[in-house]
């Protein structure tokens, strides 16, 4: 299997883990407070990241490389996790749908910006086309509306842009598990720290699905997902992996259906085939850099 198709592989499966991240974290706040559950999940994680980094001797980062790698815990390690929580307070994870369809677009964009993509312009057209699709599929599910919630989730899609983009560009030079755990080392101190500060008086009142949610959100969401997520980025470029995050809503709907028995709809599958057409596409139209070569294992 050569690069680029690794990369699409690594990818899928990194969507495929983060698209539990929102139900997980909506079931989680219903019993924690948002800024207890973004400071244990950063610091369960970054524990679980030093360890790898001393079992697997990995390199340290080079000084240059530690601006990135602050953008990189702004971004997915603190910015994304605690806005999202905030935003889930006030709108339902279905309607957080809508922000996530925006998602590629964001990392498209930073991609440009910050790892020096250059996509065709074709690439924007079913860039923008699978975004508006996913928007507008969630639109038609209802919802209540939250000014703030909203402007939380649009906050937290752009932080999240910002942070995959940098993280896969410096995927190329560190790999892509090394860079997410040198992101959550280099907030362990401040996240453990609040973590204590926050954490409850007791957790007598604490369900067990709030501990399922935060335990995953902790170990897939904020490690294992990045994994494969910064791998993928790295290896099959940032804008054009970076739309397979179009197919992360119906994922997280069909695990909805598989688990907690929820209708699928006629017009879900429809949208779903439209959106891998949009995926294709942007593959297709994605203009790959010749230095792309990856430390990515």
């Amino acid at each position: 299997m050569d690069k680029t198709a690794s990369g699409w592989v690594s990818g899928f499966i990194g969507v495929l883990i983060f698209s539990g991240s929102l139900p997980a974290t909506r079931v989680a706040v219903m019993d924690f407070d948002p800024i207890f559950l973004t400071a244990a999940r950063a610091a369960t994680a970054g524990i679980l990241g030093l360890v790898l980094l001393i079992v697997l001797r990995a390199e340290r980062p080079q000084r240059g490389d530690l601006f990135s790698l602050i953008i990189v815990a702004l971004g997915v390690v603190v910015g994304f996790p605690l806005l999202t929580a905030l935003a889930l307070k006030h709108v339902t994870s279905a309607h957080s749908i809508i922000f996530v369809g925006l998602l590629p677009l964001a990392t498209a964009i930073f991609g440009v910006i910050r790892g020096g993509d250059r996509p065709r312009p074709a690439f924007w057209l079913f860039s923008c086309l699978g975004s508006a699709l996913v928007a507008g599929f969630a639109l038609a599910q209802g919802g209540a509306a939250s000014p703030l919630g909203d402007s939380l989730m649009l906050a937290a899609i752009v932080a999240c842009g910002l942070g995959y983009a940098e993280g896969a560009a410096l995927s190329r030079r560190l790999g892509g598990w090394q860079v997410i755990c040198w992101a959550l080392v280099l907030s362990l101190p401040a996240m453990l720290t609040l973590t204590l500060m926050t954490k409850p008086a007791s957790f007598d009142g604490v369900g067990i699905n709030a501990w399922i949610g935060l335990c995953y959100v902790s170990l897939f969401s904020m490690l294992i997902g990045f994994v494969f997520w910064y791998r993928g980025l790295a290896l099959g470029g940032i804008a054009a992996v970076g739309q397979l995050q179009l197919l992360q809503p119906f994922f997280g709907l069909a695990l909805a259906a598989t688990l907690l028995h929820e209708q699928v709809s006629p017009v879900m599958i429809a949208v779903t085939v439209a959106v891998v057409f949009c995926v294709v596409g942007a593959k297709r139209f994605a203009k790959q850099n010749a230095h792309q070569e990856v430390a990515a294992e």
